[in-house]
C-alpha cells in the first residue's frame, strides 16, 4: 500500500461565473493518481501561485499525498508515524482500564481480523491460526502481551516489523480492505450481524483514537458504506417454554446426579425471576427476603452480575468479571419479586446445603463459582430428558437464557405493565416490547374479532342463508 504518488497531472485555472456572467472565483484542478481535486481562491493572481506550485513540485518529482492532494513537502509539520500493529497495541492499552473484560476480548477479536489487512504481503513463515492466536491471546493484551511465550513473541514480532502504516489508511481502498477483513469470518463470509456491528464500532473508535494521535487527518471509515446481514432483536416463540414444560425442566435437572439437586434452584431463578445466568450466579444468601408463609411471595435484591470472559482478560484472574449490572450505573440495584414457587425452592436449597464460599447461593458441587460449561452441560442433559427428539432439535429453551425469555413473557402475557415488568428485568420498556413482540399472545386473536364487529359480525355463510331483497341466493364462493 502507498499513501503518496507521483502521477500528478495538473490543469487550466477554471473560472467561475454566477447567473449575471460575472467572475466570482477561480477554481484550480488537478490530479492524482486519477482523483480530482479543486481548490477555490478569489482571485485569479492567488489561483495561479498555486497552480504554479503545483507544478513546479510535479515537474521536480516530488511526492503528492494521496489524503489531500498536495505535495507532501507542503506539510507544515510532519505527521508523526506508526505501524499498524504499534498503533492497535497502543489502543488496547488505552481502552483497558475502562473496558470490561468481555469488551476486552471483543476488542482484540476485531484488531485481530484487521490486522490482516495491515500486512505489506510479505510471506508469512507462520500458519495463520497461529498468528491469530498470537494477536489475539497475547498481542491485544495488555495483561498477558509482556508474559508471551518465546514463540508467540517471534511471531508478534514478525507481524511488528510487516505491519503497513496506519497512514496508509488514507486512500480509500485500504479502509475498505481492513473495515472488510474486521467483519469477515475465516471462510470469506460476512460475519453475523452482531459481530459485524460491533467490530465496526470498534474499528471507528480505534481510528478516531488515530486521529487523535495525528496519525491521520480524518476517520476514513466513518462513510464507508456495509451490507451487514439483517438481523432482528425480538425473541423466536418457538423457544419459550411454557410453564409445565419448564417444570420438566427443572425436575429433569433435579434428577442428574450428583449436582443436580444443588444447581436446579439456580435454573428456577432464571424462570420464575427472570435473572440473567451472570446475575444469578452472584447472588447471595443476604440478596433473598423469604417469607416464612409458604404461599407469600418474597424479593431478591440484585446487585451485581458476573459474566464470564476467561482469567485472561479479567483484573482479578478469575473466570468471572464482577461488574455493575446490565446498562446500569455504578451501585445501582433493583428488587425483583419471588414467586411462593420459588420462594419455597429457595428455602429448600438453603436447608439442604446453605451458602457457599463468600454467602454464594449457587455454587458448583466442589464449592466453586459456577462455570459456563457446566451450566450448559447440565441444561443439555435435562433437555436431553425432558424433551422429544423433535423439541430437543428445536429452538425450545435452547440456552439457559431462554428460561429468562420465557419468564417475562408470562409476565407480560399475565397483564404486568410494561413499565412494571421492565423495571423487574433490568430493561427498558421500549426494549422489552420490542424484543418480546412476537411472545405477546392472544392480541391477534382480538384483532380478528375486532375486524369480524367492524364488519357486522356476521360470516359469509350466514349470510348466504338468507334470501336476498331480490329474491336471488348468493353464490357459492366455494365452488
Amino acid at each position: 500500500m502507498k499513501n503518496t504518488t507521483c502521477n500528478v497531472r495538473v490543469y487550466k485555472t477554471e473560472k467561475r461565473k454566477n447567473k449575471d456572467g460575472k467572475v466570482t472565483s477561480y477554481r484550480v484542478l488537478w490530479q492524482t493518481d486519477g482523483k480530482l481535486w479543486k481548490k477555490p481562491f478569489s482571485n485569479a493572481a492567488q489561483a495561479d501561485t498555486y497552480r504554479s506550485a503545483l507544478l513546479t513540485a510535479a515537474r521536480n518529482g516530488e511526492a503528492f499525498c494521496l489524503a489531500t492532494g498536495e505535495p507532501r513537502s507542503w506539510s507544515r509539520t510532519e505527521r508523526p508515524s506508526m505501524t499498524w500493529y504499534a498503533f492497535a497495541c497502543k489502543f488496547v492499552d488505552m481502552k483497558w482500564k475502562d473496558a470490561s473484560a468481555k469488551h476486552r476480548a471483543s476488542i482484540a477479536y476485531a484488531l485481530t481480523l484487521a490486522t490482516f489487512a495491515m500486512l505489506n504481503g510479505a510471506a508469512c513463515p507462520y500458519d495463520p491460526k497461529e498468528v491469530r492466536t498470537a494477536l489475539r491471546r497475547w498481542g491485544y493484551n495488555s495483561k498477558e502481551r509482556e508474559k508471551s511465550p518465546e514463540r508467540i513473541a517471534d511471531v508478534l514480532g514478525w507481524v511488528a516489523r510487516n505491519s503497513e502504516p496506519v497512514s496508509a489508511l488514507a486512500t480509500p481502498a485500504a479502509a475498505r480492505a481492513l473495515l472488510d477483513a474486521a467483519t469477515s469470518r475465516l471462510d470469506g463470509k460476512r460475519a453475523a450481524a452482531t459481530t459485524t456491528r460491533n467490530h465496526r464500532v470498534i474499528l471507528s473508535s480505534a481510528l478516531s483514537y488515530a486521529v487523535e494521535m495525528r496519525l491521520l487527518d480524518a476517520n476514513p471509515i466513518t462513510g464507508l458504506k456495509l451490507n451487514a446481514p439483517m438481523t432482528s432483536s425480538e425473541v423466536d416463540r418457538r423457544s419459550v417454554v411454557n410453564p409445565s414444560q419448564a417444570r420438566e425442566l427443572l425436575r429433569s435437572v433435579w434428577m442428574q446426579k450428583p449436582s443436580g439437586p444443588l444447581l436446579m434452584p439456580f435454573f428456577a431463578a432464571l424462570y420464575f425471576a427472570g435473572l440473567r445466568p451472570e446475575e444469578a450466579v452472584e447472588l447471595r444468601k443476604s440478596d433473598l427476603l423469604l417469607p416464612p408463609n409458604l404461599d407469600a411471595w418474597g424479593w431478591i435484591h440484585v446487585r451485581r452480575a458476573a459474566p464470564e470472559a476467561g482469567k485472561e482478560w479479567t483484573d482479578s484472574g478469575q473466570h468471572r468479571d464482577v461488574r455493575r449490572l446490565k446498562h446500569r450505573p455504578e451501585g445501582e440495584t433493583r428488587m425483583v419479586p419471588c414467586v411462593p414457587e420459588l420462594a419455597a425452592i429457595l428455602r429448600a436449597h438453603l436447608v439442604n446445603f446453605d451458602a457457599g464460599p463468600d454467602g454464594r447461593l449457587f455454587y458448583g458441587i466442589e464449592g466453586g463459582v459456577l462455570s459456563t460449561s457446566t451450566i450448559r452441560r447440565i441444561w443439555d442433559n435435562a433437555r436431553k430428558r425432558a424433551l422429544t427428539e423433535e423439541e430437543y432439535a428445536s429452538p425450545l429453551a435452547k440456552r439457559p437464557y431462554d428460561l429468562r425469555h420465557a419468564c417475562l413473557s408470562t409476565w407480560l402475557n399475565s397483564g404486568v405493565s410494561a413499565k412494571q415488568v421492565a423495571e423487574w428485568a433490568g430493561n427498558g420498556p421500549k426494549v422489552l416490547l420490542s424484543t418480546y413482540s412476537k411472545c405477546l399472545v392472544g392480541e391477534a386473536e382480538v384483532s380478528l374479532l375486532r375486524i369480524i364487529d367492524a364488519l357486522g359480525g356476521k360470516s359469509w355463510e350466514r349470510e348466504k342463508e338468507a334470501p336476498s331483497s331480490e329474491g336471488q341466493t348468493q353464490p357459492d364462493i366455494h365452488n
